[in-house]
């Protein structure tokens, strides 16, 4: 049975591997790690497709310790158990090297099992993970290894690999084949960062190539058939999912209208209405907020919209949302005020209900019959001037005027009703 090209064509090199330049380039901490021939335990994160395998085998050569390879998908405590059981006989007597494929499936009794033969340098240990080890690696295991990131590949970087992998598949085939002009950039560019689903369209697009004058043919458009919406990286409840969620905020709040629609897009081209239309509401209070209080409003109406609606239709009222929040004028003083107030109550700083604001079943205890609060509408402008706030915290200011023209229009009109107080 024939390899997977992807397989076939893995580097064997560093210089060889594709990307990953701020970890192999000359002097870098991970090559030279690696040129050392030094036994480190390593946790390798990053998407797909960006060389984690790739540089575990590197390492491996470069080892004397057996190799074992599992993956977290499909491995068990028992497995396990019985590789550290082969540490220190004639299969292992120098240790052994685990790579170890998805390490954010293991739970955490699987991953504490390593810890023993971690510490003493019987067992070297190399997992690789595309989601966040701070979130799913064990922290002790995290302790005693070191985490390279590792990043998805640019077009321009993944390039080359798709051209290698084109001659091969031109080699291979019966008939000479050839191919349209730019087809490689298109396949690099749509495989999204992903250097093996590159190379796997490359070996689909040659195995159905049309026949065309005594040659086989490859044709952009079939490579936009094959390569559709792989460009996209996203998996609900992952770090894509998570990552696009922050882009997206943080594009609203930086008042960015075209940021703020790509990564509403990426969102719709996944099928995921729920996210975006958290973050469109949170942002509404967040960022927007006392700027343009109607926004809570318009935003949670786009929201129901789009709902109701569901994809395709619903981009339209999502996206109008996310413009009119981008572009709309930015105040935090919501979110600072609430924080403020949250961090003084988590502190314990609190103290009794001011008398004259308790509830009226306080006049029938006897003590004081008398609840003393003054009823605002009763007072010229509806205003009267009161405590409200504990004694313990009389005078503590939360909320702070924004700059922008709502909230320092309402802070002339108190001024002038509270003769300046504020």
């Amino acid at each position: 049975m024939q390899r997977p090209l992807a397989d076939e064509i893995r580097p064997k090199a560093l210089d060889e591997v594709v990307g990953q330049r701020h970890l192999l380039a000359p002097g870098a901490v991970l090559r030279r790690l690696i040129e050392s021939g030094t036994e480190a335990n390593m946790v390798f994160y990053g998407p797909s497709g960006t060389g984690k395998t790739t540089i575990a085998n590197i390492v491996a050569e470069r080892t004397h310790k057996a190799l074992y390879r599992l993956n977290a998908t499909t491995a068990s405590l028992q497995d396990i158990k019985d590789i550290i059981a082969d540490v220190g006989t004639l299969l292992a007597p120098g240790g052994v090297l685990l790579y170890l494929d998805e390490i954010q499936y293991f739970n955490k009794k699987q991953q504490q099992s390593l810890l023993e033969f971690m510490e003493n340098g019987k067992l070297t240990l190399i997992a690789s993970t595309t989601e966040n080890p701070y979130f799913y690696v064990y922290s002790a295991l995290l302790s005693r290894s070191t985490v390279f990131e590792f990043k998805a590949v640019s077009p321009e970087e993944a390039e080359p690999a798709v051209l290698r992998a084109l001659n091969i598949e031109k080699e291979r085939s019966p008939l000479p084949l050839e191919w349209e002009e730019g087809l490689p950039l298109q396949i690099a560019t749509a495989c999204g960062g992903d250097v093996r689903k590159a190379v796997n369209a490359v070996e689909l697009l040659s195995n159905a190539a049309q026949p065309k004058k005594g040659t086989l043919f490859i044709s952009k458009e079939d490579a936009a058939q094959v390569s559709q919406r792989s460009a996209m990286r996203y998996d609900k409840g992952g770090d894509a999912m998570y990552d696009i969620a922050s882009a997206l905020m943080k594009s609203l709040r930086g008042s960015d209208p075209d940021a703020a629609l790509h990564y509403l897009a990426r969102f719709l081209e996944a099928g995921d209405l729920v996210t975006p239309c958290r973050r469109l509401l949170c942002s509404a209070s967040e960022d927007v907020g006392m700027a343009y209080p109607q926004a809570v409003a318009i935003v949670k109406a786009c929201v129901d919209t789009a709902m109701q609606l569901g994809l395709p239709e619903a981009q339209l009222p999502l996206a109008q949302a996310a413009i009119l929040l981008a572009t709309a004028p930015k105040s935090n003083s919501v979110i600072e005020g609430i924080g403020k107030a949250r961090a003084d109550v988590r502190a314990g700083r609190t103290g009794d209900v001011p008398r004259q604001l308790q509830n009226v079943h306080a006049d029938t205890t006897g003590f004081d019959n008398q609840q003393h609060y003054l009823y605002p509408h009763n007072f010229p402008g509806h205003w009267v001037d009161q405590q409200y706030l504990p004694d313990a915290l009389k005078g503590v200011k939360y909320y702070e005027w924004g700059e922008n023209k709502t909230e320092q229009a309402a802070k002339a009109y108190w001024e002038k009703l509270k003769g300046k107080e504020l």
